[in-house]
């Protein structure tokens, strides 16, 4: 009986019975203020009204780096929307390096905000969208509220695709 105590004090405690996963589908999401690569701040909630791809990525990361001429793609094919004000990227860097994720951002070409906060994995932003692994992404409406999670590729062509061209 004892024992049985302690597994269940153990659990409790370790949050596996309480826990909520923050980052589902249709919960909102949590607010990211880090500061942009030329040092000024940024707020998520500033894109509001728009739909936002919020992208985990980092210049360490291959699959990523292999990610980045897709999503400069779709930025130039959803240009107009993102002119109205209908849709932006949100390029989130886990990187620890502010000289090499400059060095990428220009060498992509890449035009959407991109924010770090330089703590690589221990970045508490990273910790709060439950990003266990590269590249992930959410994608949010203009309300603030998760519509996908982790789609790539051609999923996420037609995701957008879907989305974006609703009159």
């Amino acid at each position: 009986m004892k024992i049985r105590f302690i597994i269940l004090l153990g659990v409790l405690f370790s949050g596996n019975i309480f826990s909520q996963n923050k980052i589902e589908i249709g919960k909102r999401a949590p607010e990211i203020a880090m500061s942009k690569v030329d040092g000024n701040p940024f707020l998520l909630s500033s894109l509001k009204g728009k739909l936002v791809l919020i992208d985990f990525w980092a210049t360490w990361c291959a699959p990523c780096v292999e990610e980045q001429p897709e999503l400069k793609t779709l930025y130039e094919t959803y240009a107009e929307q993102v002119k109205n004000n209908r849709f932006e990227i949100l390029g989130v860097s886990l990187d620890r390096n502010k000289e090499s994720w400059q060095k990428s951002i220009d060498r992509f070409g890449i035009k959407w905000i991109q924010v770090s906060d330089l703590k690589f994995w221990k970045s508490p932003v990273a910790k709060l969208y439950e990003v266990d692994e590269l590249p992930f992404n959410v994608i949010i409406d203009g309300e603030g509220t998760i519509m996908a999670k982790n789609i790539h590729g051609k999923d996420l062509e037609d995701f957008l695709k879907k989305n974006l061209n609703r009159n």
